[in-house]
């Protein structure tokens, strides 16, 4: 399991914040790669990323889903469960979020197997690290 903290700024009042996180049409594409495919309810999506990890491509599908929600707190957790299109492995994490006014916090704890799990821990966690923190970027523009 590899886990990471980060934080954000968006410059934005916590309202506008949360509702953003909580849009998965908008929160989705802001992760380099990463697309809806299709939403299955108003609290869950089907979502693809391609992740580039050195000269290795690969493509994962899944769901992502908001698996707990405090709005008094402004904490949630995104649950993303996916699999490898391209061979047997997953990729699979719980992101919580904690959102204030101005930015938030996010912590990530990852579980991969497979081809991506093969590069090391040390590259999943260099890719991951780029992938979240690219996130938090463009999270201060939607």
């Amino acid at each position: 399991m590899v886990e990471l903290d980060h934080s954000f700024s968006t410059g934005k009042p916590t309202d506008y914040n949360w509702e953003a996180i909580l849009d998965l049409d908008r929160v989705i594409p802001c992760v380099e790669g990463g697309s809806v495919v299709e939403r299955t309810s108003p609290e869950s999506a089907t979502a693809e990323i391609l992740v580039k990890m050195g000269a290795m491509s690969m493509n994962f599908r899944g769901t992502v889903e908001v698996a707990e929600r405090d709005d008094d707190a402004h904490r949630a957790v995104l649950r993303v469960k996916s699999k490898d299109l391209g061979g047997q492995g997953y990729a699979n994490a719980d992101v919580v979020f904690s959102v204030a006014d101005g930015g938030g916090t996010i912590h990530t704890a990852a579980r991969i197997s497979g081809k991506a799990a093969s590069m090391g821990e040390g590259i999943v966690q260099n890719v991951l690290d780029a992938l979240i923190t690219d996130f938090t970027q463009k999270l201060a523009t939607i």
